[in-house]
């Protein structure tokens, strides 16, 4: 992939979506598509954005029983996007069942800590270890269940990628040195995922809520 950045577009607004996809469209080599987008606009939402020429990831999370994810899976088939997430804590079953009902060019990929937890989140919720802990838990798992990879922090995906040579690996929570964390808790800089073994770098607000969205895809491609 020649460009690893996946610009996150999380708003309601389908118009803003499209002029920010615009934008930044030279300097980024893929569109995340997350719920906020994906319950206001379906899949005509989806349309408009992949008819700008980039691939589509389609940041669902779906989680619940496999018949149901599989149903979700096969009902999103026709959108054709690049990559779709599902909750790796969902289980193998599920994660089997998602997978097999996924198109045949479509990655899925488990999420398996969401980037805005810290361990006494963890402790909050019954999870027992640390962050690296419940990470390779899941991405074992993951990848038993046939999974393409997995989503996790630039902190893991380290560790992660030594255990699992040709997987897929998706780092949200990224900000540029220097930038504000906001409600994000495990971060690191885009360079720093990338040199630890991201596939993908999903960048949202760093250049979303920038004055100039093309200047900062700009700066942040020339990191890497």
């Amino acid at each position: 992939m020649s460009n690893p950045i996946y610009l996150a577009v999380d708003t309601p607004s389908l118009d803003r979506a499209v002029a920010l996809v615009k934008s930044a469209h030279d300097h980024i080599g893929g569109v995340k598509l997350g719920l906020e987008f994906f319950c206001a606009h379906g899949h005509h939402g989806v349309h408009e954005i992949s008819h700008l020429g980039l691939p589509v990831f389609l940041d669902l999370k779906l989680h619940d029983i496999p018949n149901t994810v599989a149903a979700a899976m096969q009902a999103i088939h026709v959108l054709e996007p690049a990559i779709v997430t599902v909750h790796a804590a969902g289980g193998r079953a599920m994660m089997e069942d998602a997978k097999a009902a996924a198109g045949s060019h479509t990655k899925v990929v488990g999420v398996t800590l969401l980037t805005s937890l810290d361990e006494d989140d963890m402790a909050s919720v019954g999870y027992g270890g640390s962050a690296h802990d419940q990470v390779a838990r899941l991405a074992d798992l993951a990848q038993e269940a046939g999974l393409d990879g997995i989503v996790c922090s630039g902190h893991e995906v380290k560790a992660a990628k030594k255990n699992w040579k040709n997987g897929f690996f998706v780092v949200p929570g990224l900000r540029p040195g220097g930038g504000r964390a906001s409600d994000q808790k495990r971060t690191v800089t885009p360079r720093q995922a990338r040199d630890n073994g991201a596939s993908i770098l999903v960048i949202g607000r760093p250049i979303s809520k920038a004055d100039s969205p093309v200047n900062a895809a700009r700066a942040i491609e020339a990191t890497l």
